[in-house]
């Protein structure tokens, strides 16, 4: 029976690694996988995932796959989801009915709350849908569990916003709570 995975961390806890060593495992055992990723995620290319480790691979976009004839998508042994935070709800519930009629199962990737706190749309729908929920760990500096995606500038930690802009290690950290709510980056400041 297919199901709908959702594998959540903070930034840093190699969720795009794992997305693709997924789709490799699919792919060393003969089945056919489909990576895809949201459309608004387009740091490392149009059609690419890469993790920060150099693993990267061609992909198509959520909005792609969800364009595809049912036929086509009954191709595929597994659907992989990254950046998956981004989706929208409406899109989130495509991807369950692909698991639910289409009997091929989807594992999502993504963050669970923005720079805020808040959860993502895309997240939110899938901790209210998903048949599996994990969570990928990751630490702060201080060796605590991270939990928070802290944006930040030169001045430090940035508190307001817009929910979404891209950015890596250049923009973000994990951080665990407390050192969130402290606006601590790093043991000296």
């Amino acid at each position: 029976m297919a199901k709908l995975y959702f594998y959540y961390g903070a930034m840093n806890s190699s969720k795009t690694a794992n997305a693709l060593m997924t789709h490799f495992n699919y792919e060393e055992v003969g089945q056919k996988a489909l990576l895809c990723k949201t459309d608004t995620d387009t740091r490392d290319g149009v059609r690419v995932i890469r993790s920060r480790i150099g693993l990267e691979m061609e992909c198509i976009f959520l909005s792609e796959l969800l364009d595809m004839p049912e036929e086509k998508i009954k191709e595929y042994d597994c659907i992989i989801v990254d950046e998956v935070q981004f989706a929208t709800k409406n899109q989130i519930d495509a991807l369950s009915d692909i698991v639910d009629f289409l009997e091929v199962p989807v594992v999502c990737y993504g963050l669970r709350t923005d720079f805020q706190n808040n959860l993502f749309p895309g997240s939110e729908r899938l901790i209210a849908i998903a048949d599996t929920i994990q969570e990928i760990k990751t630490v702060c500096w201080c060796g605590r569990k991270a939990t928070a995606n802290a944006r930040f500038n030169k001045e430090g930690i940035v508190r307001d916003g817009e929910q979404v802009f891209l950015g890596a290690n250049d923009s973000y950290v994990a951080l665990c709570r407390k050192h969130y709510k402290l606006g601590m980056l790093g043991p000296n400041e």
